[in-house]
């Protein structure tokens, strides 16, 4: 793991040891942007900025850089009374990716916030397969049934565990091509 990965890895972990998550907003652009500064702080020079430059990974471009504070209000102002609309939710995040780089690290750590605060449940991210997840990701822009079907099976209430808390940070940093070393 590059040193640089290391770093945000050790702020994911003290975000949620220090207690530091309390402070952050749930389900905003605000939110999502402090937990983005958290991470990646000493690390990047755009951390917790939303991105001014058009990105695409594998052939997929995200929302353009043009229009994006505007989609931004939008996916803020969206509904997340239950599961299906969290979810919702957060495929729309993810097809704007916001942030130059590290967006789904710090969005799934977005998404367990909202899902602990409205449902009392975070997903166990160490049961869900890298596999799988990558392909109802990549698939969700068009059909997001496949992905709530991938994580409904693996929420838990157990929302203050902390041993699913940092195996899940792992997950997600194991799902985004670091391995695992820890």
């Amino acid at each position: 793991m590059k040193n640089i990965d290391k770093k945000s890895l050790e702020n994911a972990y003290r975000l949620f040891e220090t207690g530091d998550l309390e402070t952050i907003e749930i389900g905003t652009v605000k939110g999502l942007q402090q937990i983005h500064k958290y991470l990646f702080n000493e690390l990047y020079d755009f951390a917790g900025q939303i991105r001014t430059k058009n990105i695409s990974k594998g052939g997929f471009r995200f929302a353009n850089a043009l229009y994006l504070n505007e989609i931004l209000v939008k996916i803020e102002q969206l509904p997340e009374n239950s599961f299906e609309e969290i979810i919702t939710k957060y495929v729309e995040m993810n097809i704007a990716h916001p942030f130059m780089e590290g967006n789904g690290r710090t969005m799934r750590i977005w998404l367990d916030m909202l899902l602990k605060t409205k449902l009392k449940k975070v997903v166990n991210w160490q049961f869900v397969s890298k596999e799988l997840y990558l392909q109802a990701m990549e698939r969700s822009p068009i059909n997001d049934l496949e992905l709530k079907t991938l994580l409904m099976a693996n929420l838990t209430d157990d929302i203050n565990n902390r041993e699913i808390i940092f195996k899940g940070i792992e997950q997600s940093y194991y799902y985004e091509g670091y391995e695992r070393e820890l």
